[in-house]
């Protein structure tokens, strides 16, 4: 059905990440992924999608080091290690309140804050009614990452080459690298442009050594719109999702999405250039 381009995983919620050629997937998603989060004094789980609170996150990048320590680079270049105490006193200044980096979630679930965005589909509208303007003059909303996780949701994310192609093709001028959508897996299916994804839901899908089902499509934020590495921001890309691609996610309404999450079912070891292979549905 299609063949991995691309794995990324993020250990740090957030930052940037990093390239991979193969990855071992356990039943919480990509090894290493989503392992720790900057929180602040309250709790709440450092995410840019708030980006006014949170943004500068983005401008730092995780890694893990051969003995699976996170390894942070600041925006200024210095690597410092998961439990330097320099780490966190960098990181409270260049968010300028006090943070800490934490590899332990909460078990019911840590606050996430989204910024509510302008195009339609970005907030459940039962949501943007609730919006409150915080102290940055943002307007959001705040949720719960994922119990005893980092994750939003899902444990493993998944975007197709498809997908970007059609956007591409209705907004040329935008830069849709899947970069800014931050997956984990990168899929260039066989199908032409389209989002063939959404015909995934509930199925299963053998990629590599794993397998995985197919939970939901993934409702996009503000981030896709933010600069990122060499990409410029772009508010245009999440306008463009907004009109090509608007569709039911549970009981929420019609969302802006771009990619799938998935669930694990069998642990396994991804490589790109694996075949992706759609089973049975679930």
């Amino acid at each position: 059905m299609g063949t991995v381009t691309a794995l990324r995983r993020y250990p740090v919620k957030s930052m940037l990440g990093e390239a991979l050629t193969s990855v071992a997937v356990t039943e919480r998603g990509l090894r290493g992924d989503r392992v720790s989060a900057v929180l602040d004094d309250s709790g709440t789980v450092g995410s840019a999608k708030h980006p006014r609170k949170w943004g500068p996150l983005l401008r730092c990048r995780a890694t893990l080091n051969g003995t699976d320590t996170v390894m942070v680079e600041l925006p200024d270049g210095i690597v410092q290690s998961a439990g330097d105490p320099d780490l966190d006193a960098r990181l409270s200044k260049l968010l300028g309140r006090h943070v800490s980096l934490s590899d332990t979630p909460r078990e019911h679930g840590g606050v996430l804050e989204r910024a509510v965005p302008e195009y339609e589909g970005g907030v459940p509208d039962a949501l943007r009614s609730t919006a409150t303007t915080d102290a940055t003059g943002a307007a959001i909303t705040s949720g719960q990452v994922a119990p005893g996780t980092f994750f939003d949701y899902g444990t493993v994310h998944l975007v197709t080459t498809a997908a970007l192609a059609r956007l591409r093709a209705t907004y040329p001028t935008g830069d849709f690298d899947p970069r800014r959508f931050r997956p984990n897996l990168v899929v260039d299916p066989h199908d032409g442009p389209g989002f063939p994804e959404d015909a995934w839901i509930h199925s299963h899908l053998r990629i590599g050594e794993a397998l995985f089902r197919v939970v939901v499509p993934t409702p996009r934020c503000v981030i896709p719109t933010l600069a990122q590495e060499e990409l410029p921001a772009d508010p245009g890309i999440m306008r463009a999702v907004a009109r090509e691609h608007r569709i039911p996610v549970f009981d929420l309404g019609r969302l802006s999405c771009v990619g799938v999450y998935l669930d694990v079912l069998e642990p396994g070891t991804v490589r790109i250039g694996d075949p992706v292979t759609r089973l049975g549905s679930s």
